[in-house]
């Protein structure tokens, strides 16, 4: 026991659990956009996603607390993180260094914390339903399942959620495009020619996401995608 707060308590440890979190979040980000994308196949194929997943049961609930809890731990020990390269530069280099920093790095933690906002906002806003009245006006779809689509459509007609969703996956972007990088160096992987390469990948993939997240409220605000029942 002693061991392992020895280990969490050192840079190496803080790394390395925020290397951990950060995987298996982006693990979810991108399997939760392969689902969210079903809404450009049609009413049919989001809804039977939506309710296979309400299938699982209490196990959604642990899987979602286990992914909050992970969000919160990665969140934490990056500020952490943060605090302990501050105290160990001396000002002059910390200044120097936020002149050469990129955007994406000097964002890290705020990024960390509007997404977390964000997530929290999204849960209330489509899992538990309290952020919009309309969606208790929906009715089920003709095989009885939950009209998600519909339920979606209606949430991002919303030009403000809509903008709070943009933002919010673009410091998810910015804030994986810089951890994706810095993730190799967390586990010791500091190949010269590797490491640059899978980081370029990794950049490549977070701008992928920022573009299929953000297709879904602009294909709605647009009117490529609308509801498939009637208020």
């Amino acid at each position: 026991m002693a061991q392992f707060s020895a280990f969490y308590r050192s840079s190496i440890g803080k790394k390395f659990i925020v290397a951990v979190t950060g995987v298996i979040l982006l693990g979810f980000v991108v399997g939760h956009l392969i689902g969210n994308l079903q809404i450009f196949l049609g009413p049919e194929y989001i809804n039977s996603y939506a309710e296979k997943l309400r299938a699982l049961g209490v196990l959604l609930w642990v899987i979602r607390i286990f992914l909050l809890v992970s969000v919160v731990l990665h969140i934490l020990f990056t500020i952490r993180l943060a605090l302990d390269n501050r105290r160990a530069r001396p000002d002059a280099y910390a200044k120097k260094e936020h002149v050469k920093a990129s955007l994406a790095s000097r964002t890290m933690t705020w990024s960390g914390l509007v997404v977390l906002a964000f997530i929290i906002y999204h849960i209330a806003h489509f899992t538990v339903q309290v952020a919009d009245p309309r969606f208790a006006l929906l009715k089920a779809d003709p095989l009885n399942r939950h009209d998600v689509y519909s339920m979606m459509v209606y949430g991002f007609q919303n030009l403000v959620v809509s903008a709070f969703y943009v933002i919010a996956i673009l410091l998810l972007t910015l804030h994986l495009s810089h951890g994706t990088s810095s993730f190799f160096q967390s586990l010791g992987l500091n190949d010269k020619k590797m490491t640059p390469r899978l980081a370029l990948g990794g950049r490549i993939l977070a701008w992928l996401i920022f573009v299929g997240y953000t297709s879904i409220p602009v294909a709605v605000l647009i009117g490529l995608i609308k509801p498939a029942q009637e208020l």
